[in-house]
């Protein structure tokens, strides 16, 4: 379960009894090429195997779990920061439209929220409470994606970590996780062992 739970969700799109099988996937806004192919590598075994991607629709890792999914004929759900009716960010907004045919777009926050910066760590507890495993493709040490994890780990689900360069910041938060006993991912295979 998720702790503090919203009093509703909003939904555009369905969530159906087969998306109790969910993995988080996210990450970095600002993604290397490294961490954009690996999400590519990662998502479409797992949506060929009956797996709902879950991430935010951010730019980035996120926005290309969503694409991965979708591609490969999966089902994806996304957690805005903003009202259900706000599509953030604009260039999502192929995402936006196509999402709720195979899968849901979610929110807590009224219609018509935009995008506010208090809204987008909240709605972290929800992105690890839809899903099974949480899969940290990159991210910083203080970043949304360290939020996640750490929300996940609260809600007793599984983190898996794709190891990153040592010497990049956008692994630094990788990396730590990694240390403080998060699983390695290298491969679809490593996060349906969980």
């Amino acid at each position: 379960g998720i702790l503090d739970p919203p009093p509703a969700l909003f939904v555009k799109g369905a969530i159906v009894p087969q998306d109790v099988r969910a993995a988080a996937v996210i990450g970095s806004r600002n993604a290397t090429r490294y961490g954009i192919g690996v999400t590519r590598l990662l998502v479409p075994p797992l949506s060929g195997r009956g797996v709902t991607v879950v991430s935010g629709m951010a730019r980035g890792i996120d926005s290309t779990a969503h694409r991965a999914a979708l591609k490969a004929g999966g089902r994806t759900l996304a957690v805005l920061g903003t009202g259900i009716d706000v599509c953030y960010p604009g260039e999502s907004r192929d995402l936006y439209d196509e999402i709720p045919a195979r899968g849901a777009i979610v929110s807590e926050v009224a219609p018509g929220t935009p995008p506010l910066p208090w809204v987008f760590p909240p709605r972290n507890r929800i992105i690890s409470g839809l899903s099974k495993v949480v899969v940290i493709v990159e991210a910083r040490l203080r970043s949304g994606t360290a939020v996640t994890a750490r929300h996940a780990l609260d809600q007793g689900r599984d983190v898996g970590v794709v190891p990153g360069d040592v010497d990049l910041m956008r692994s630094a938060g990788t990396n730590s996780l990694l240390m403080d006993g998060a699983f390695p991912v290298r491969s679809a295979d490593d996060v349906m062992a969980f």
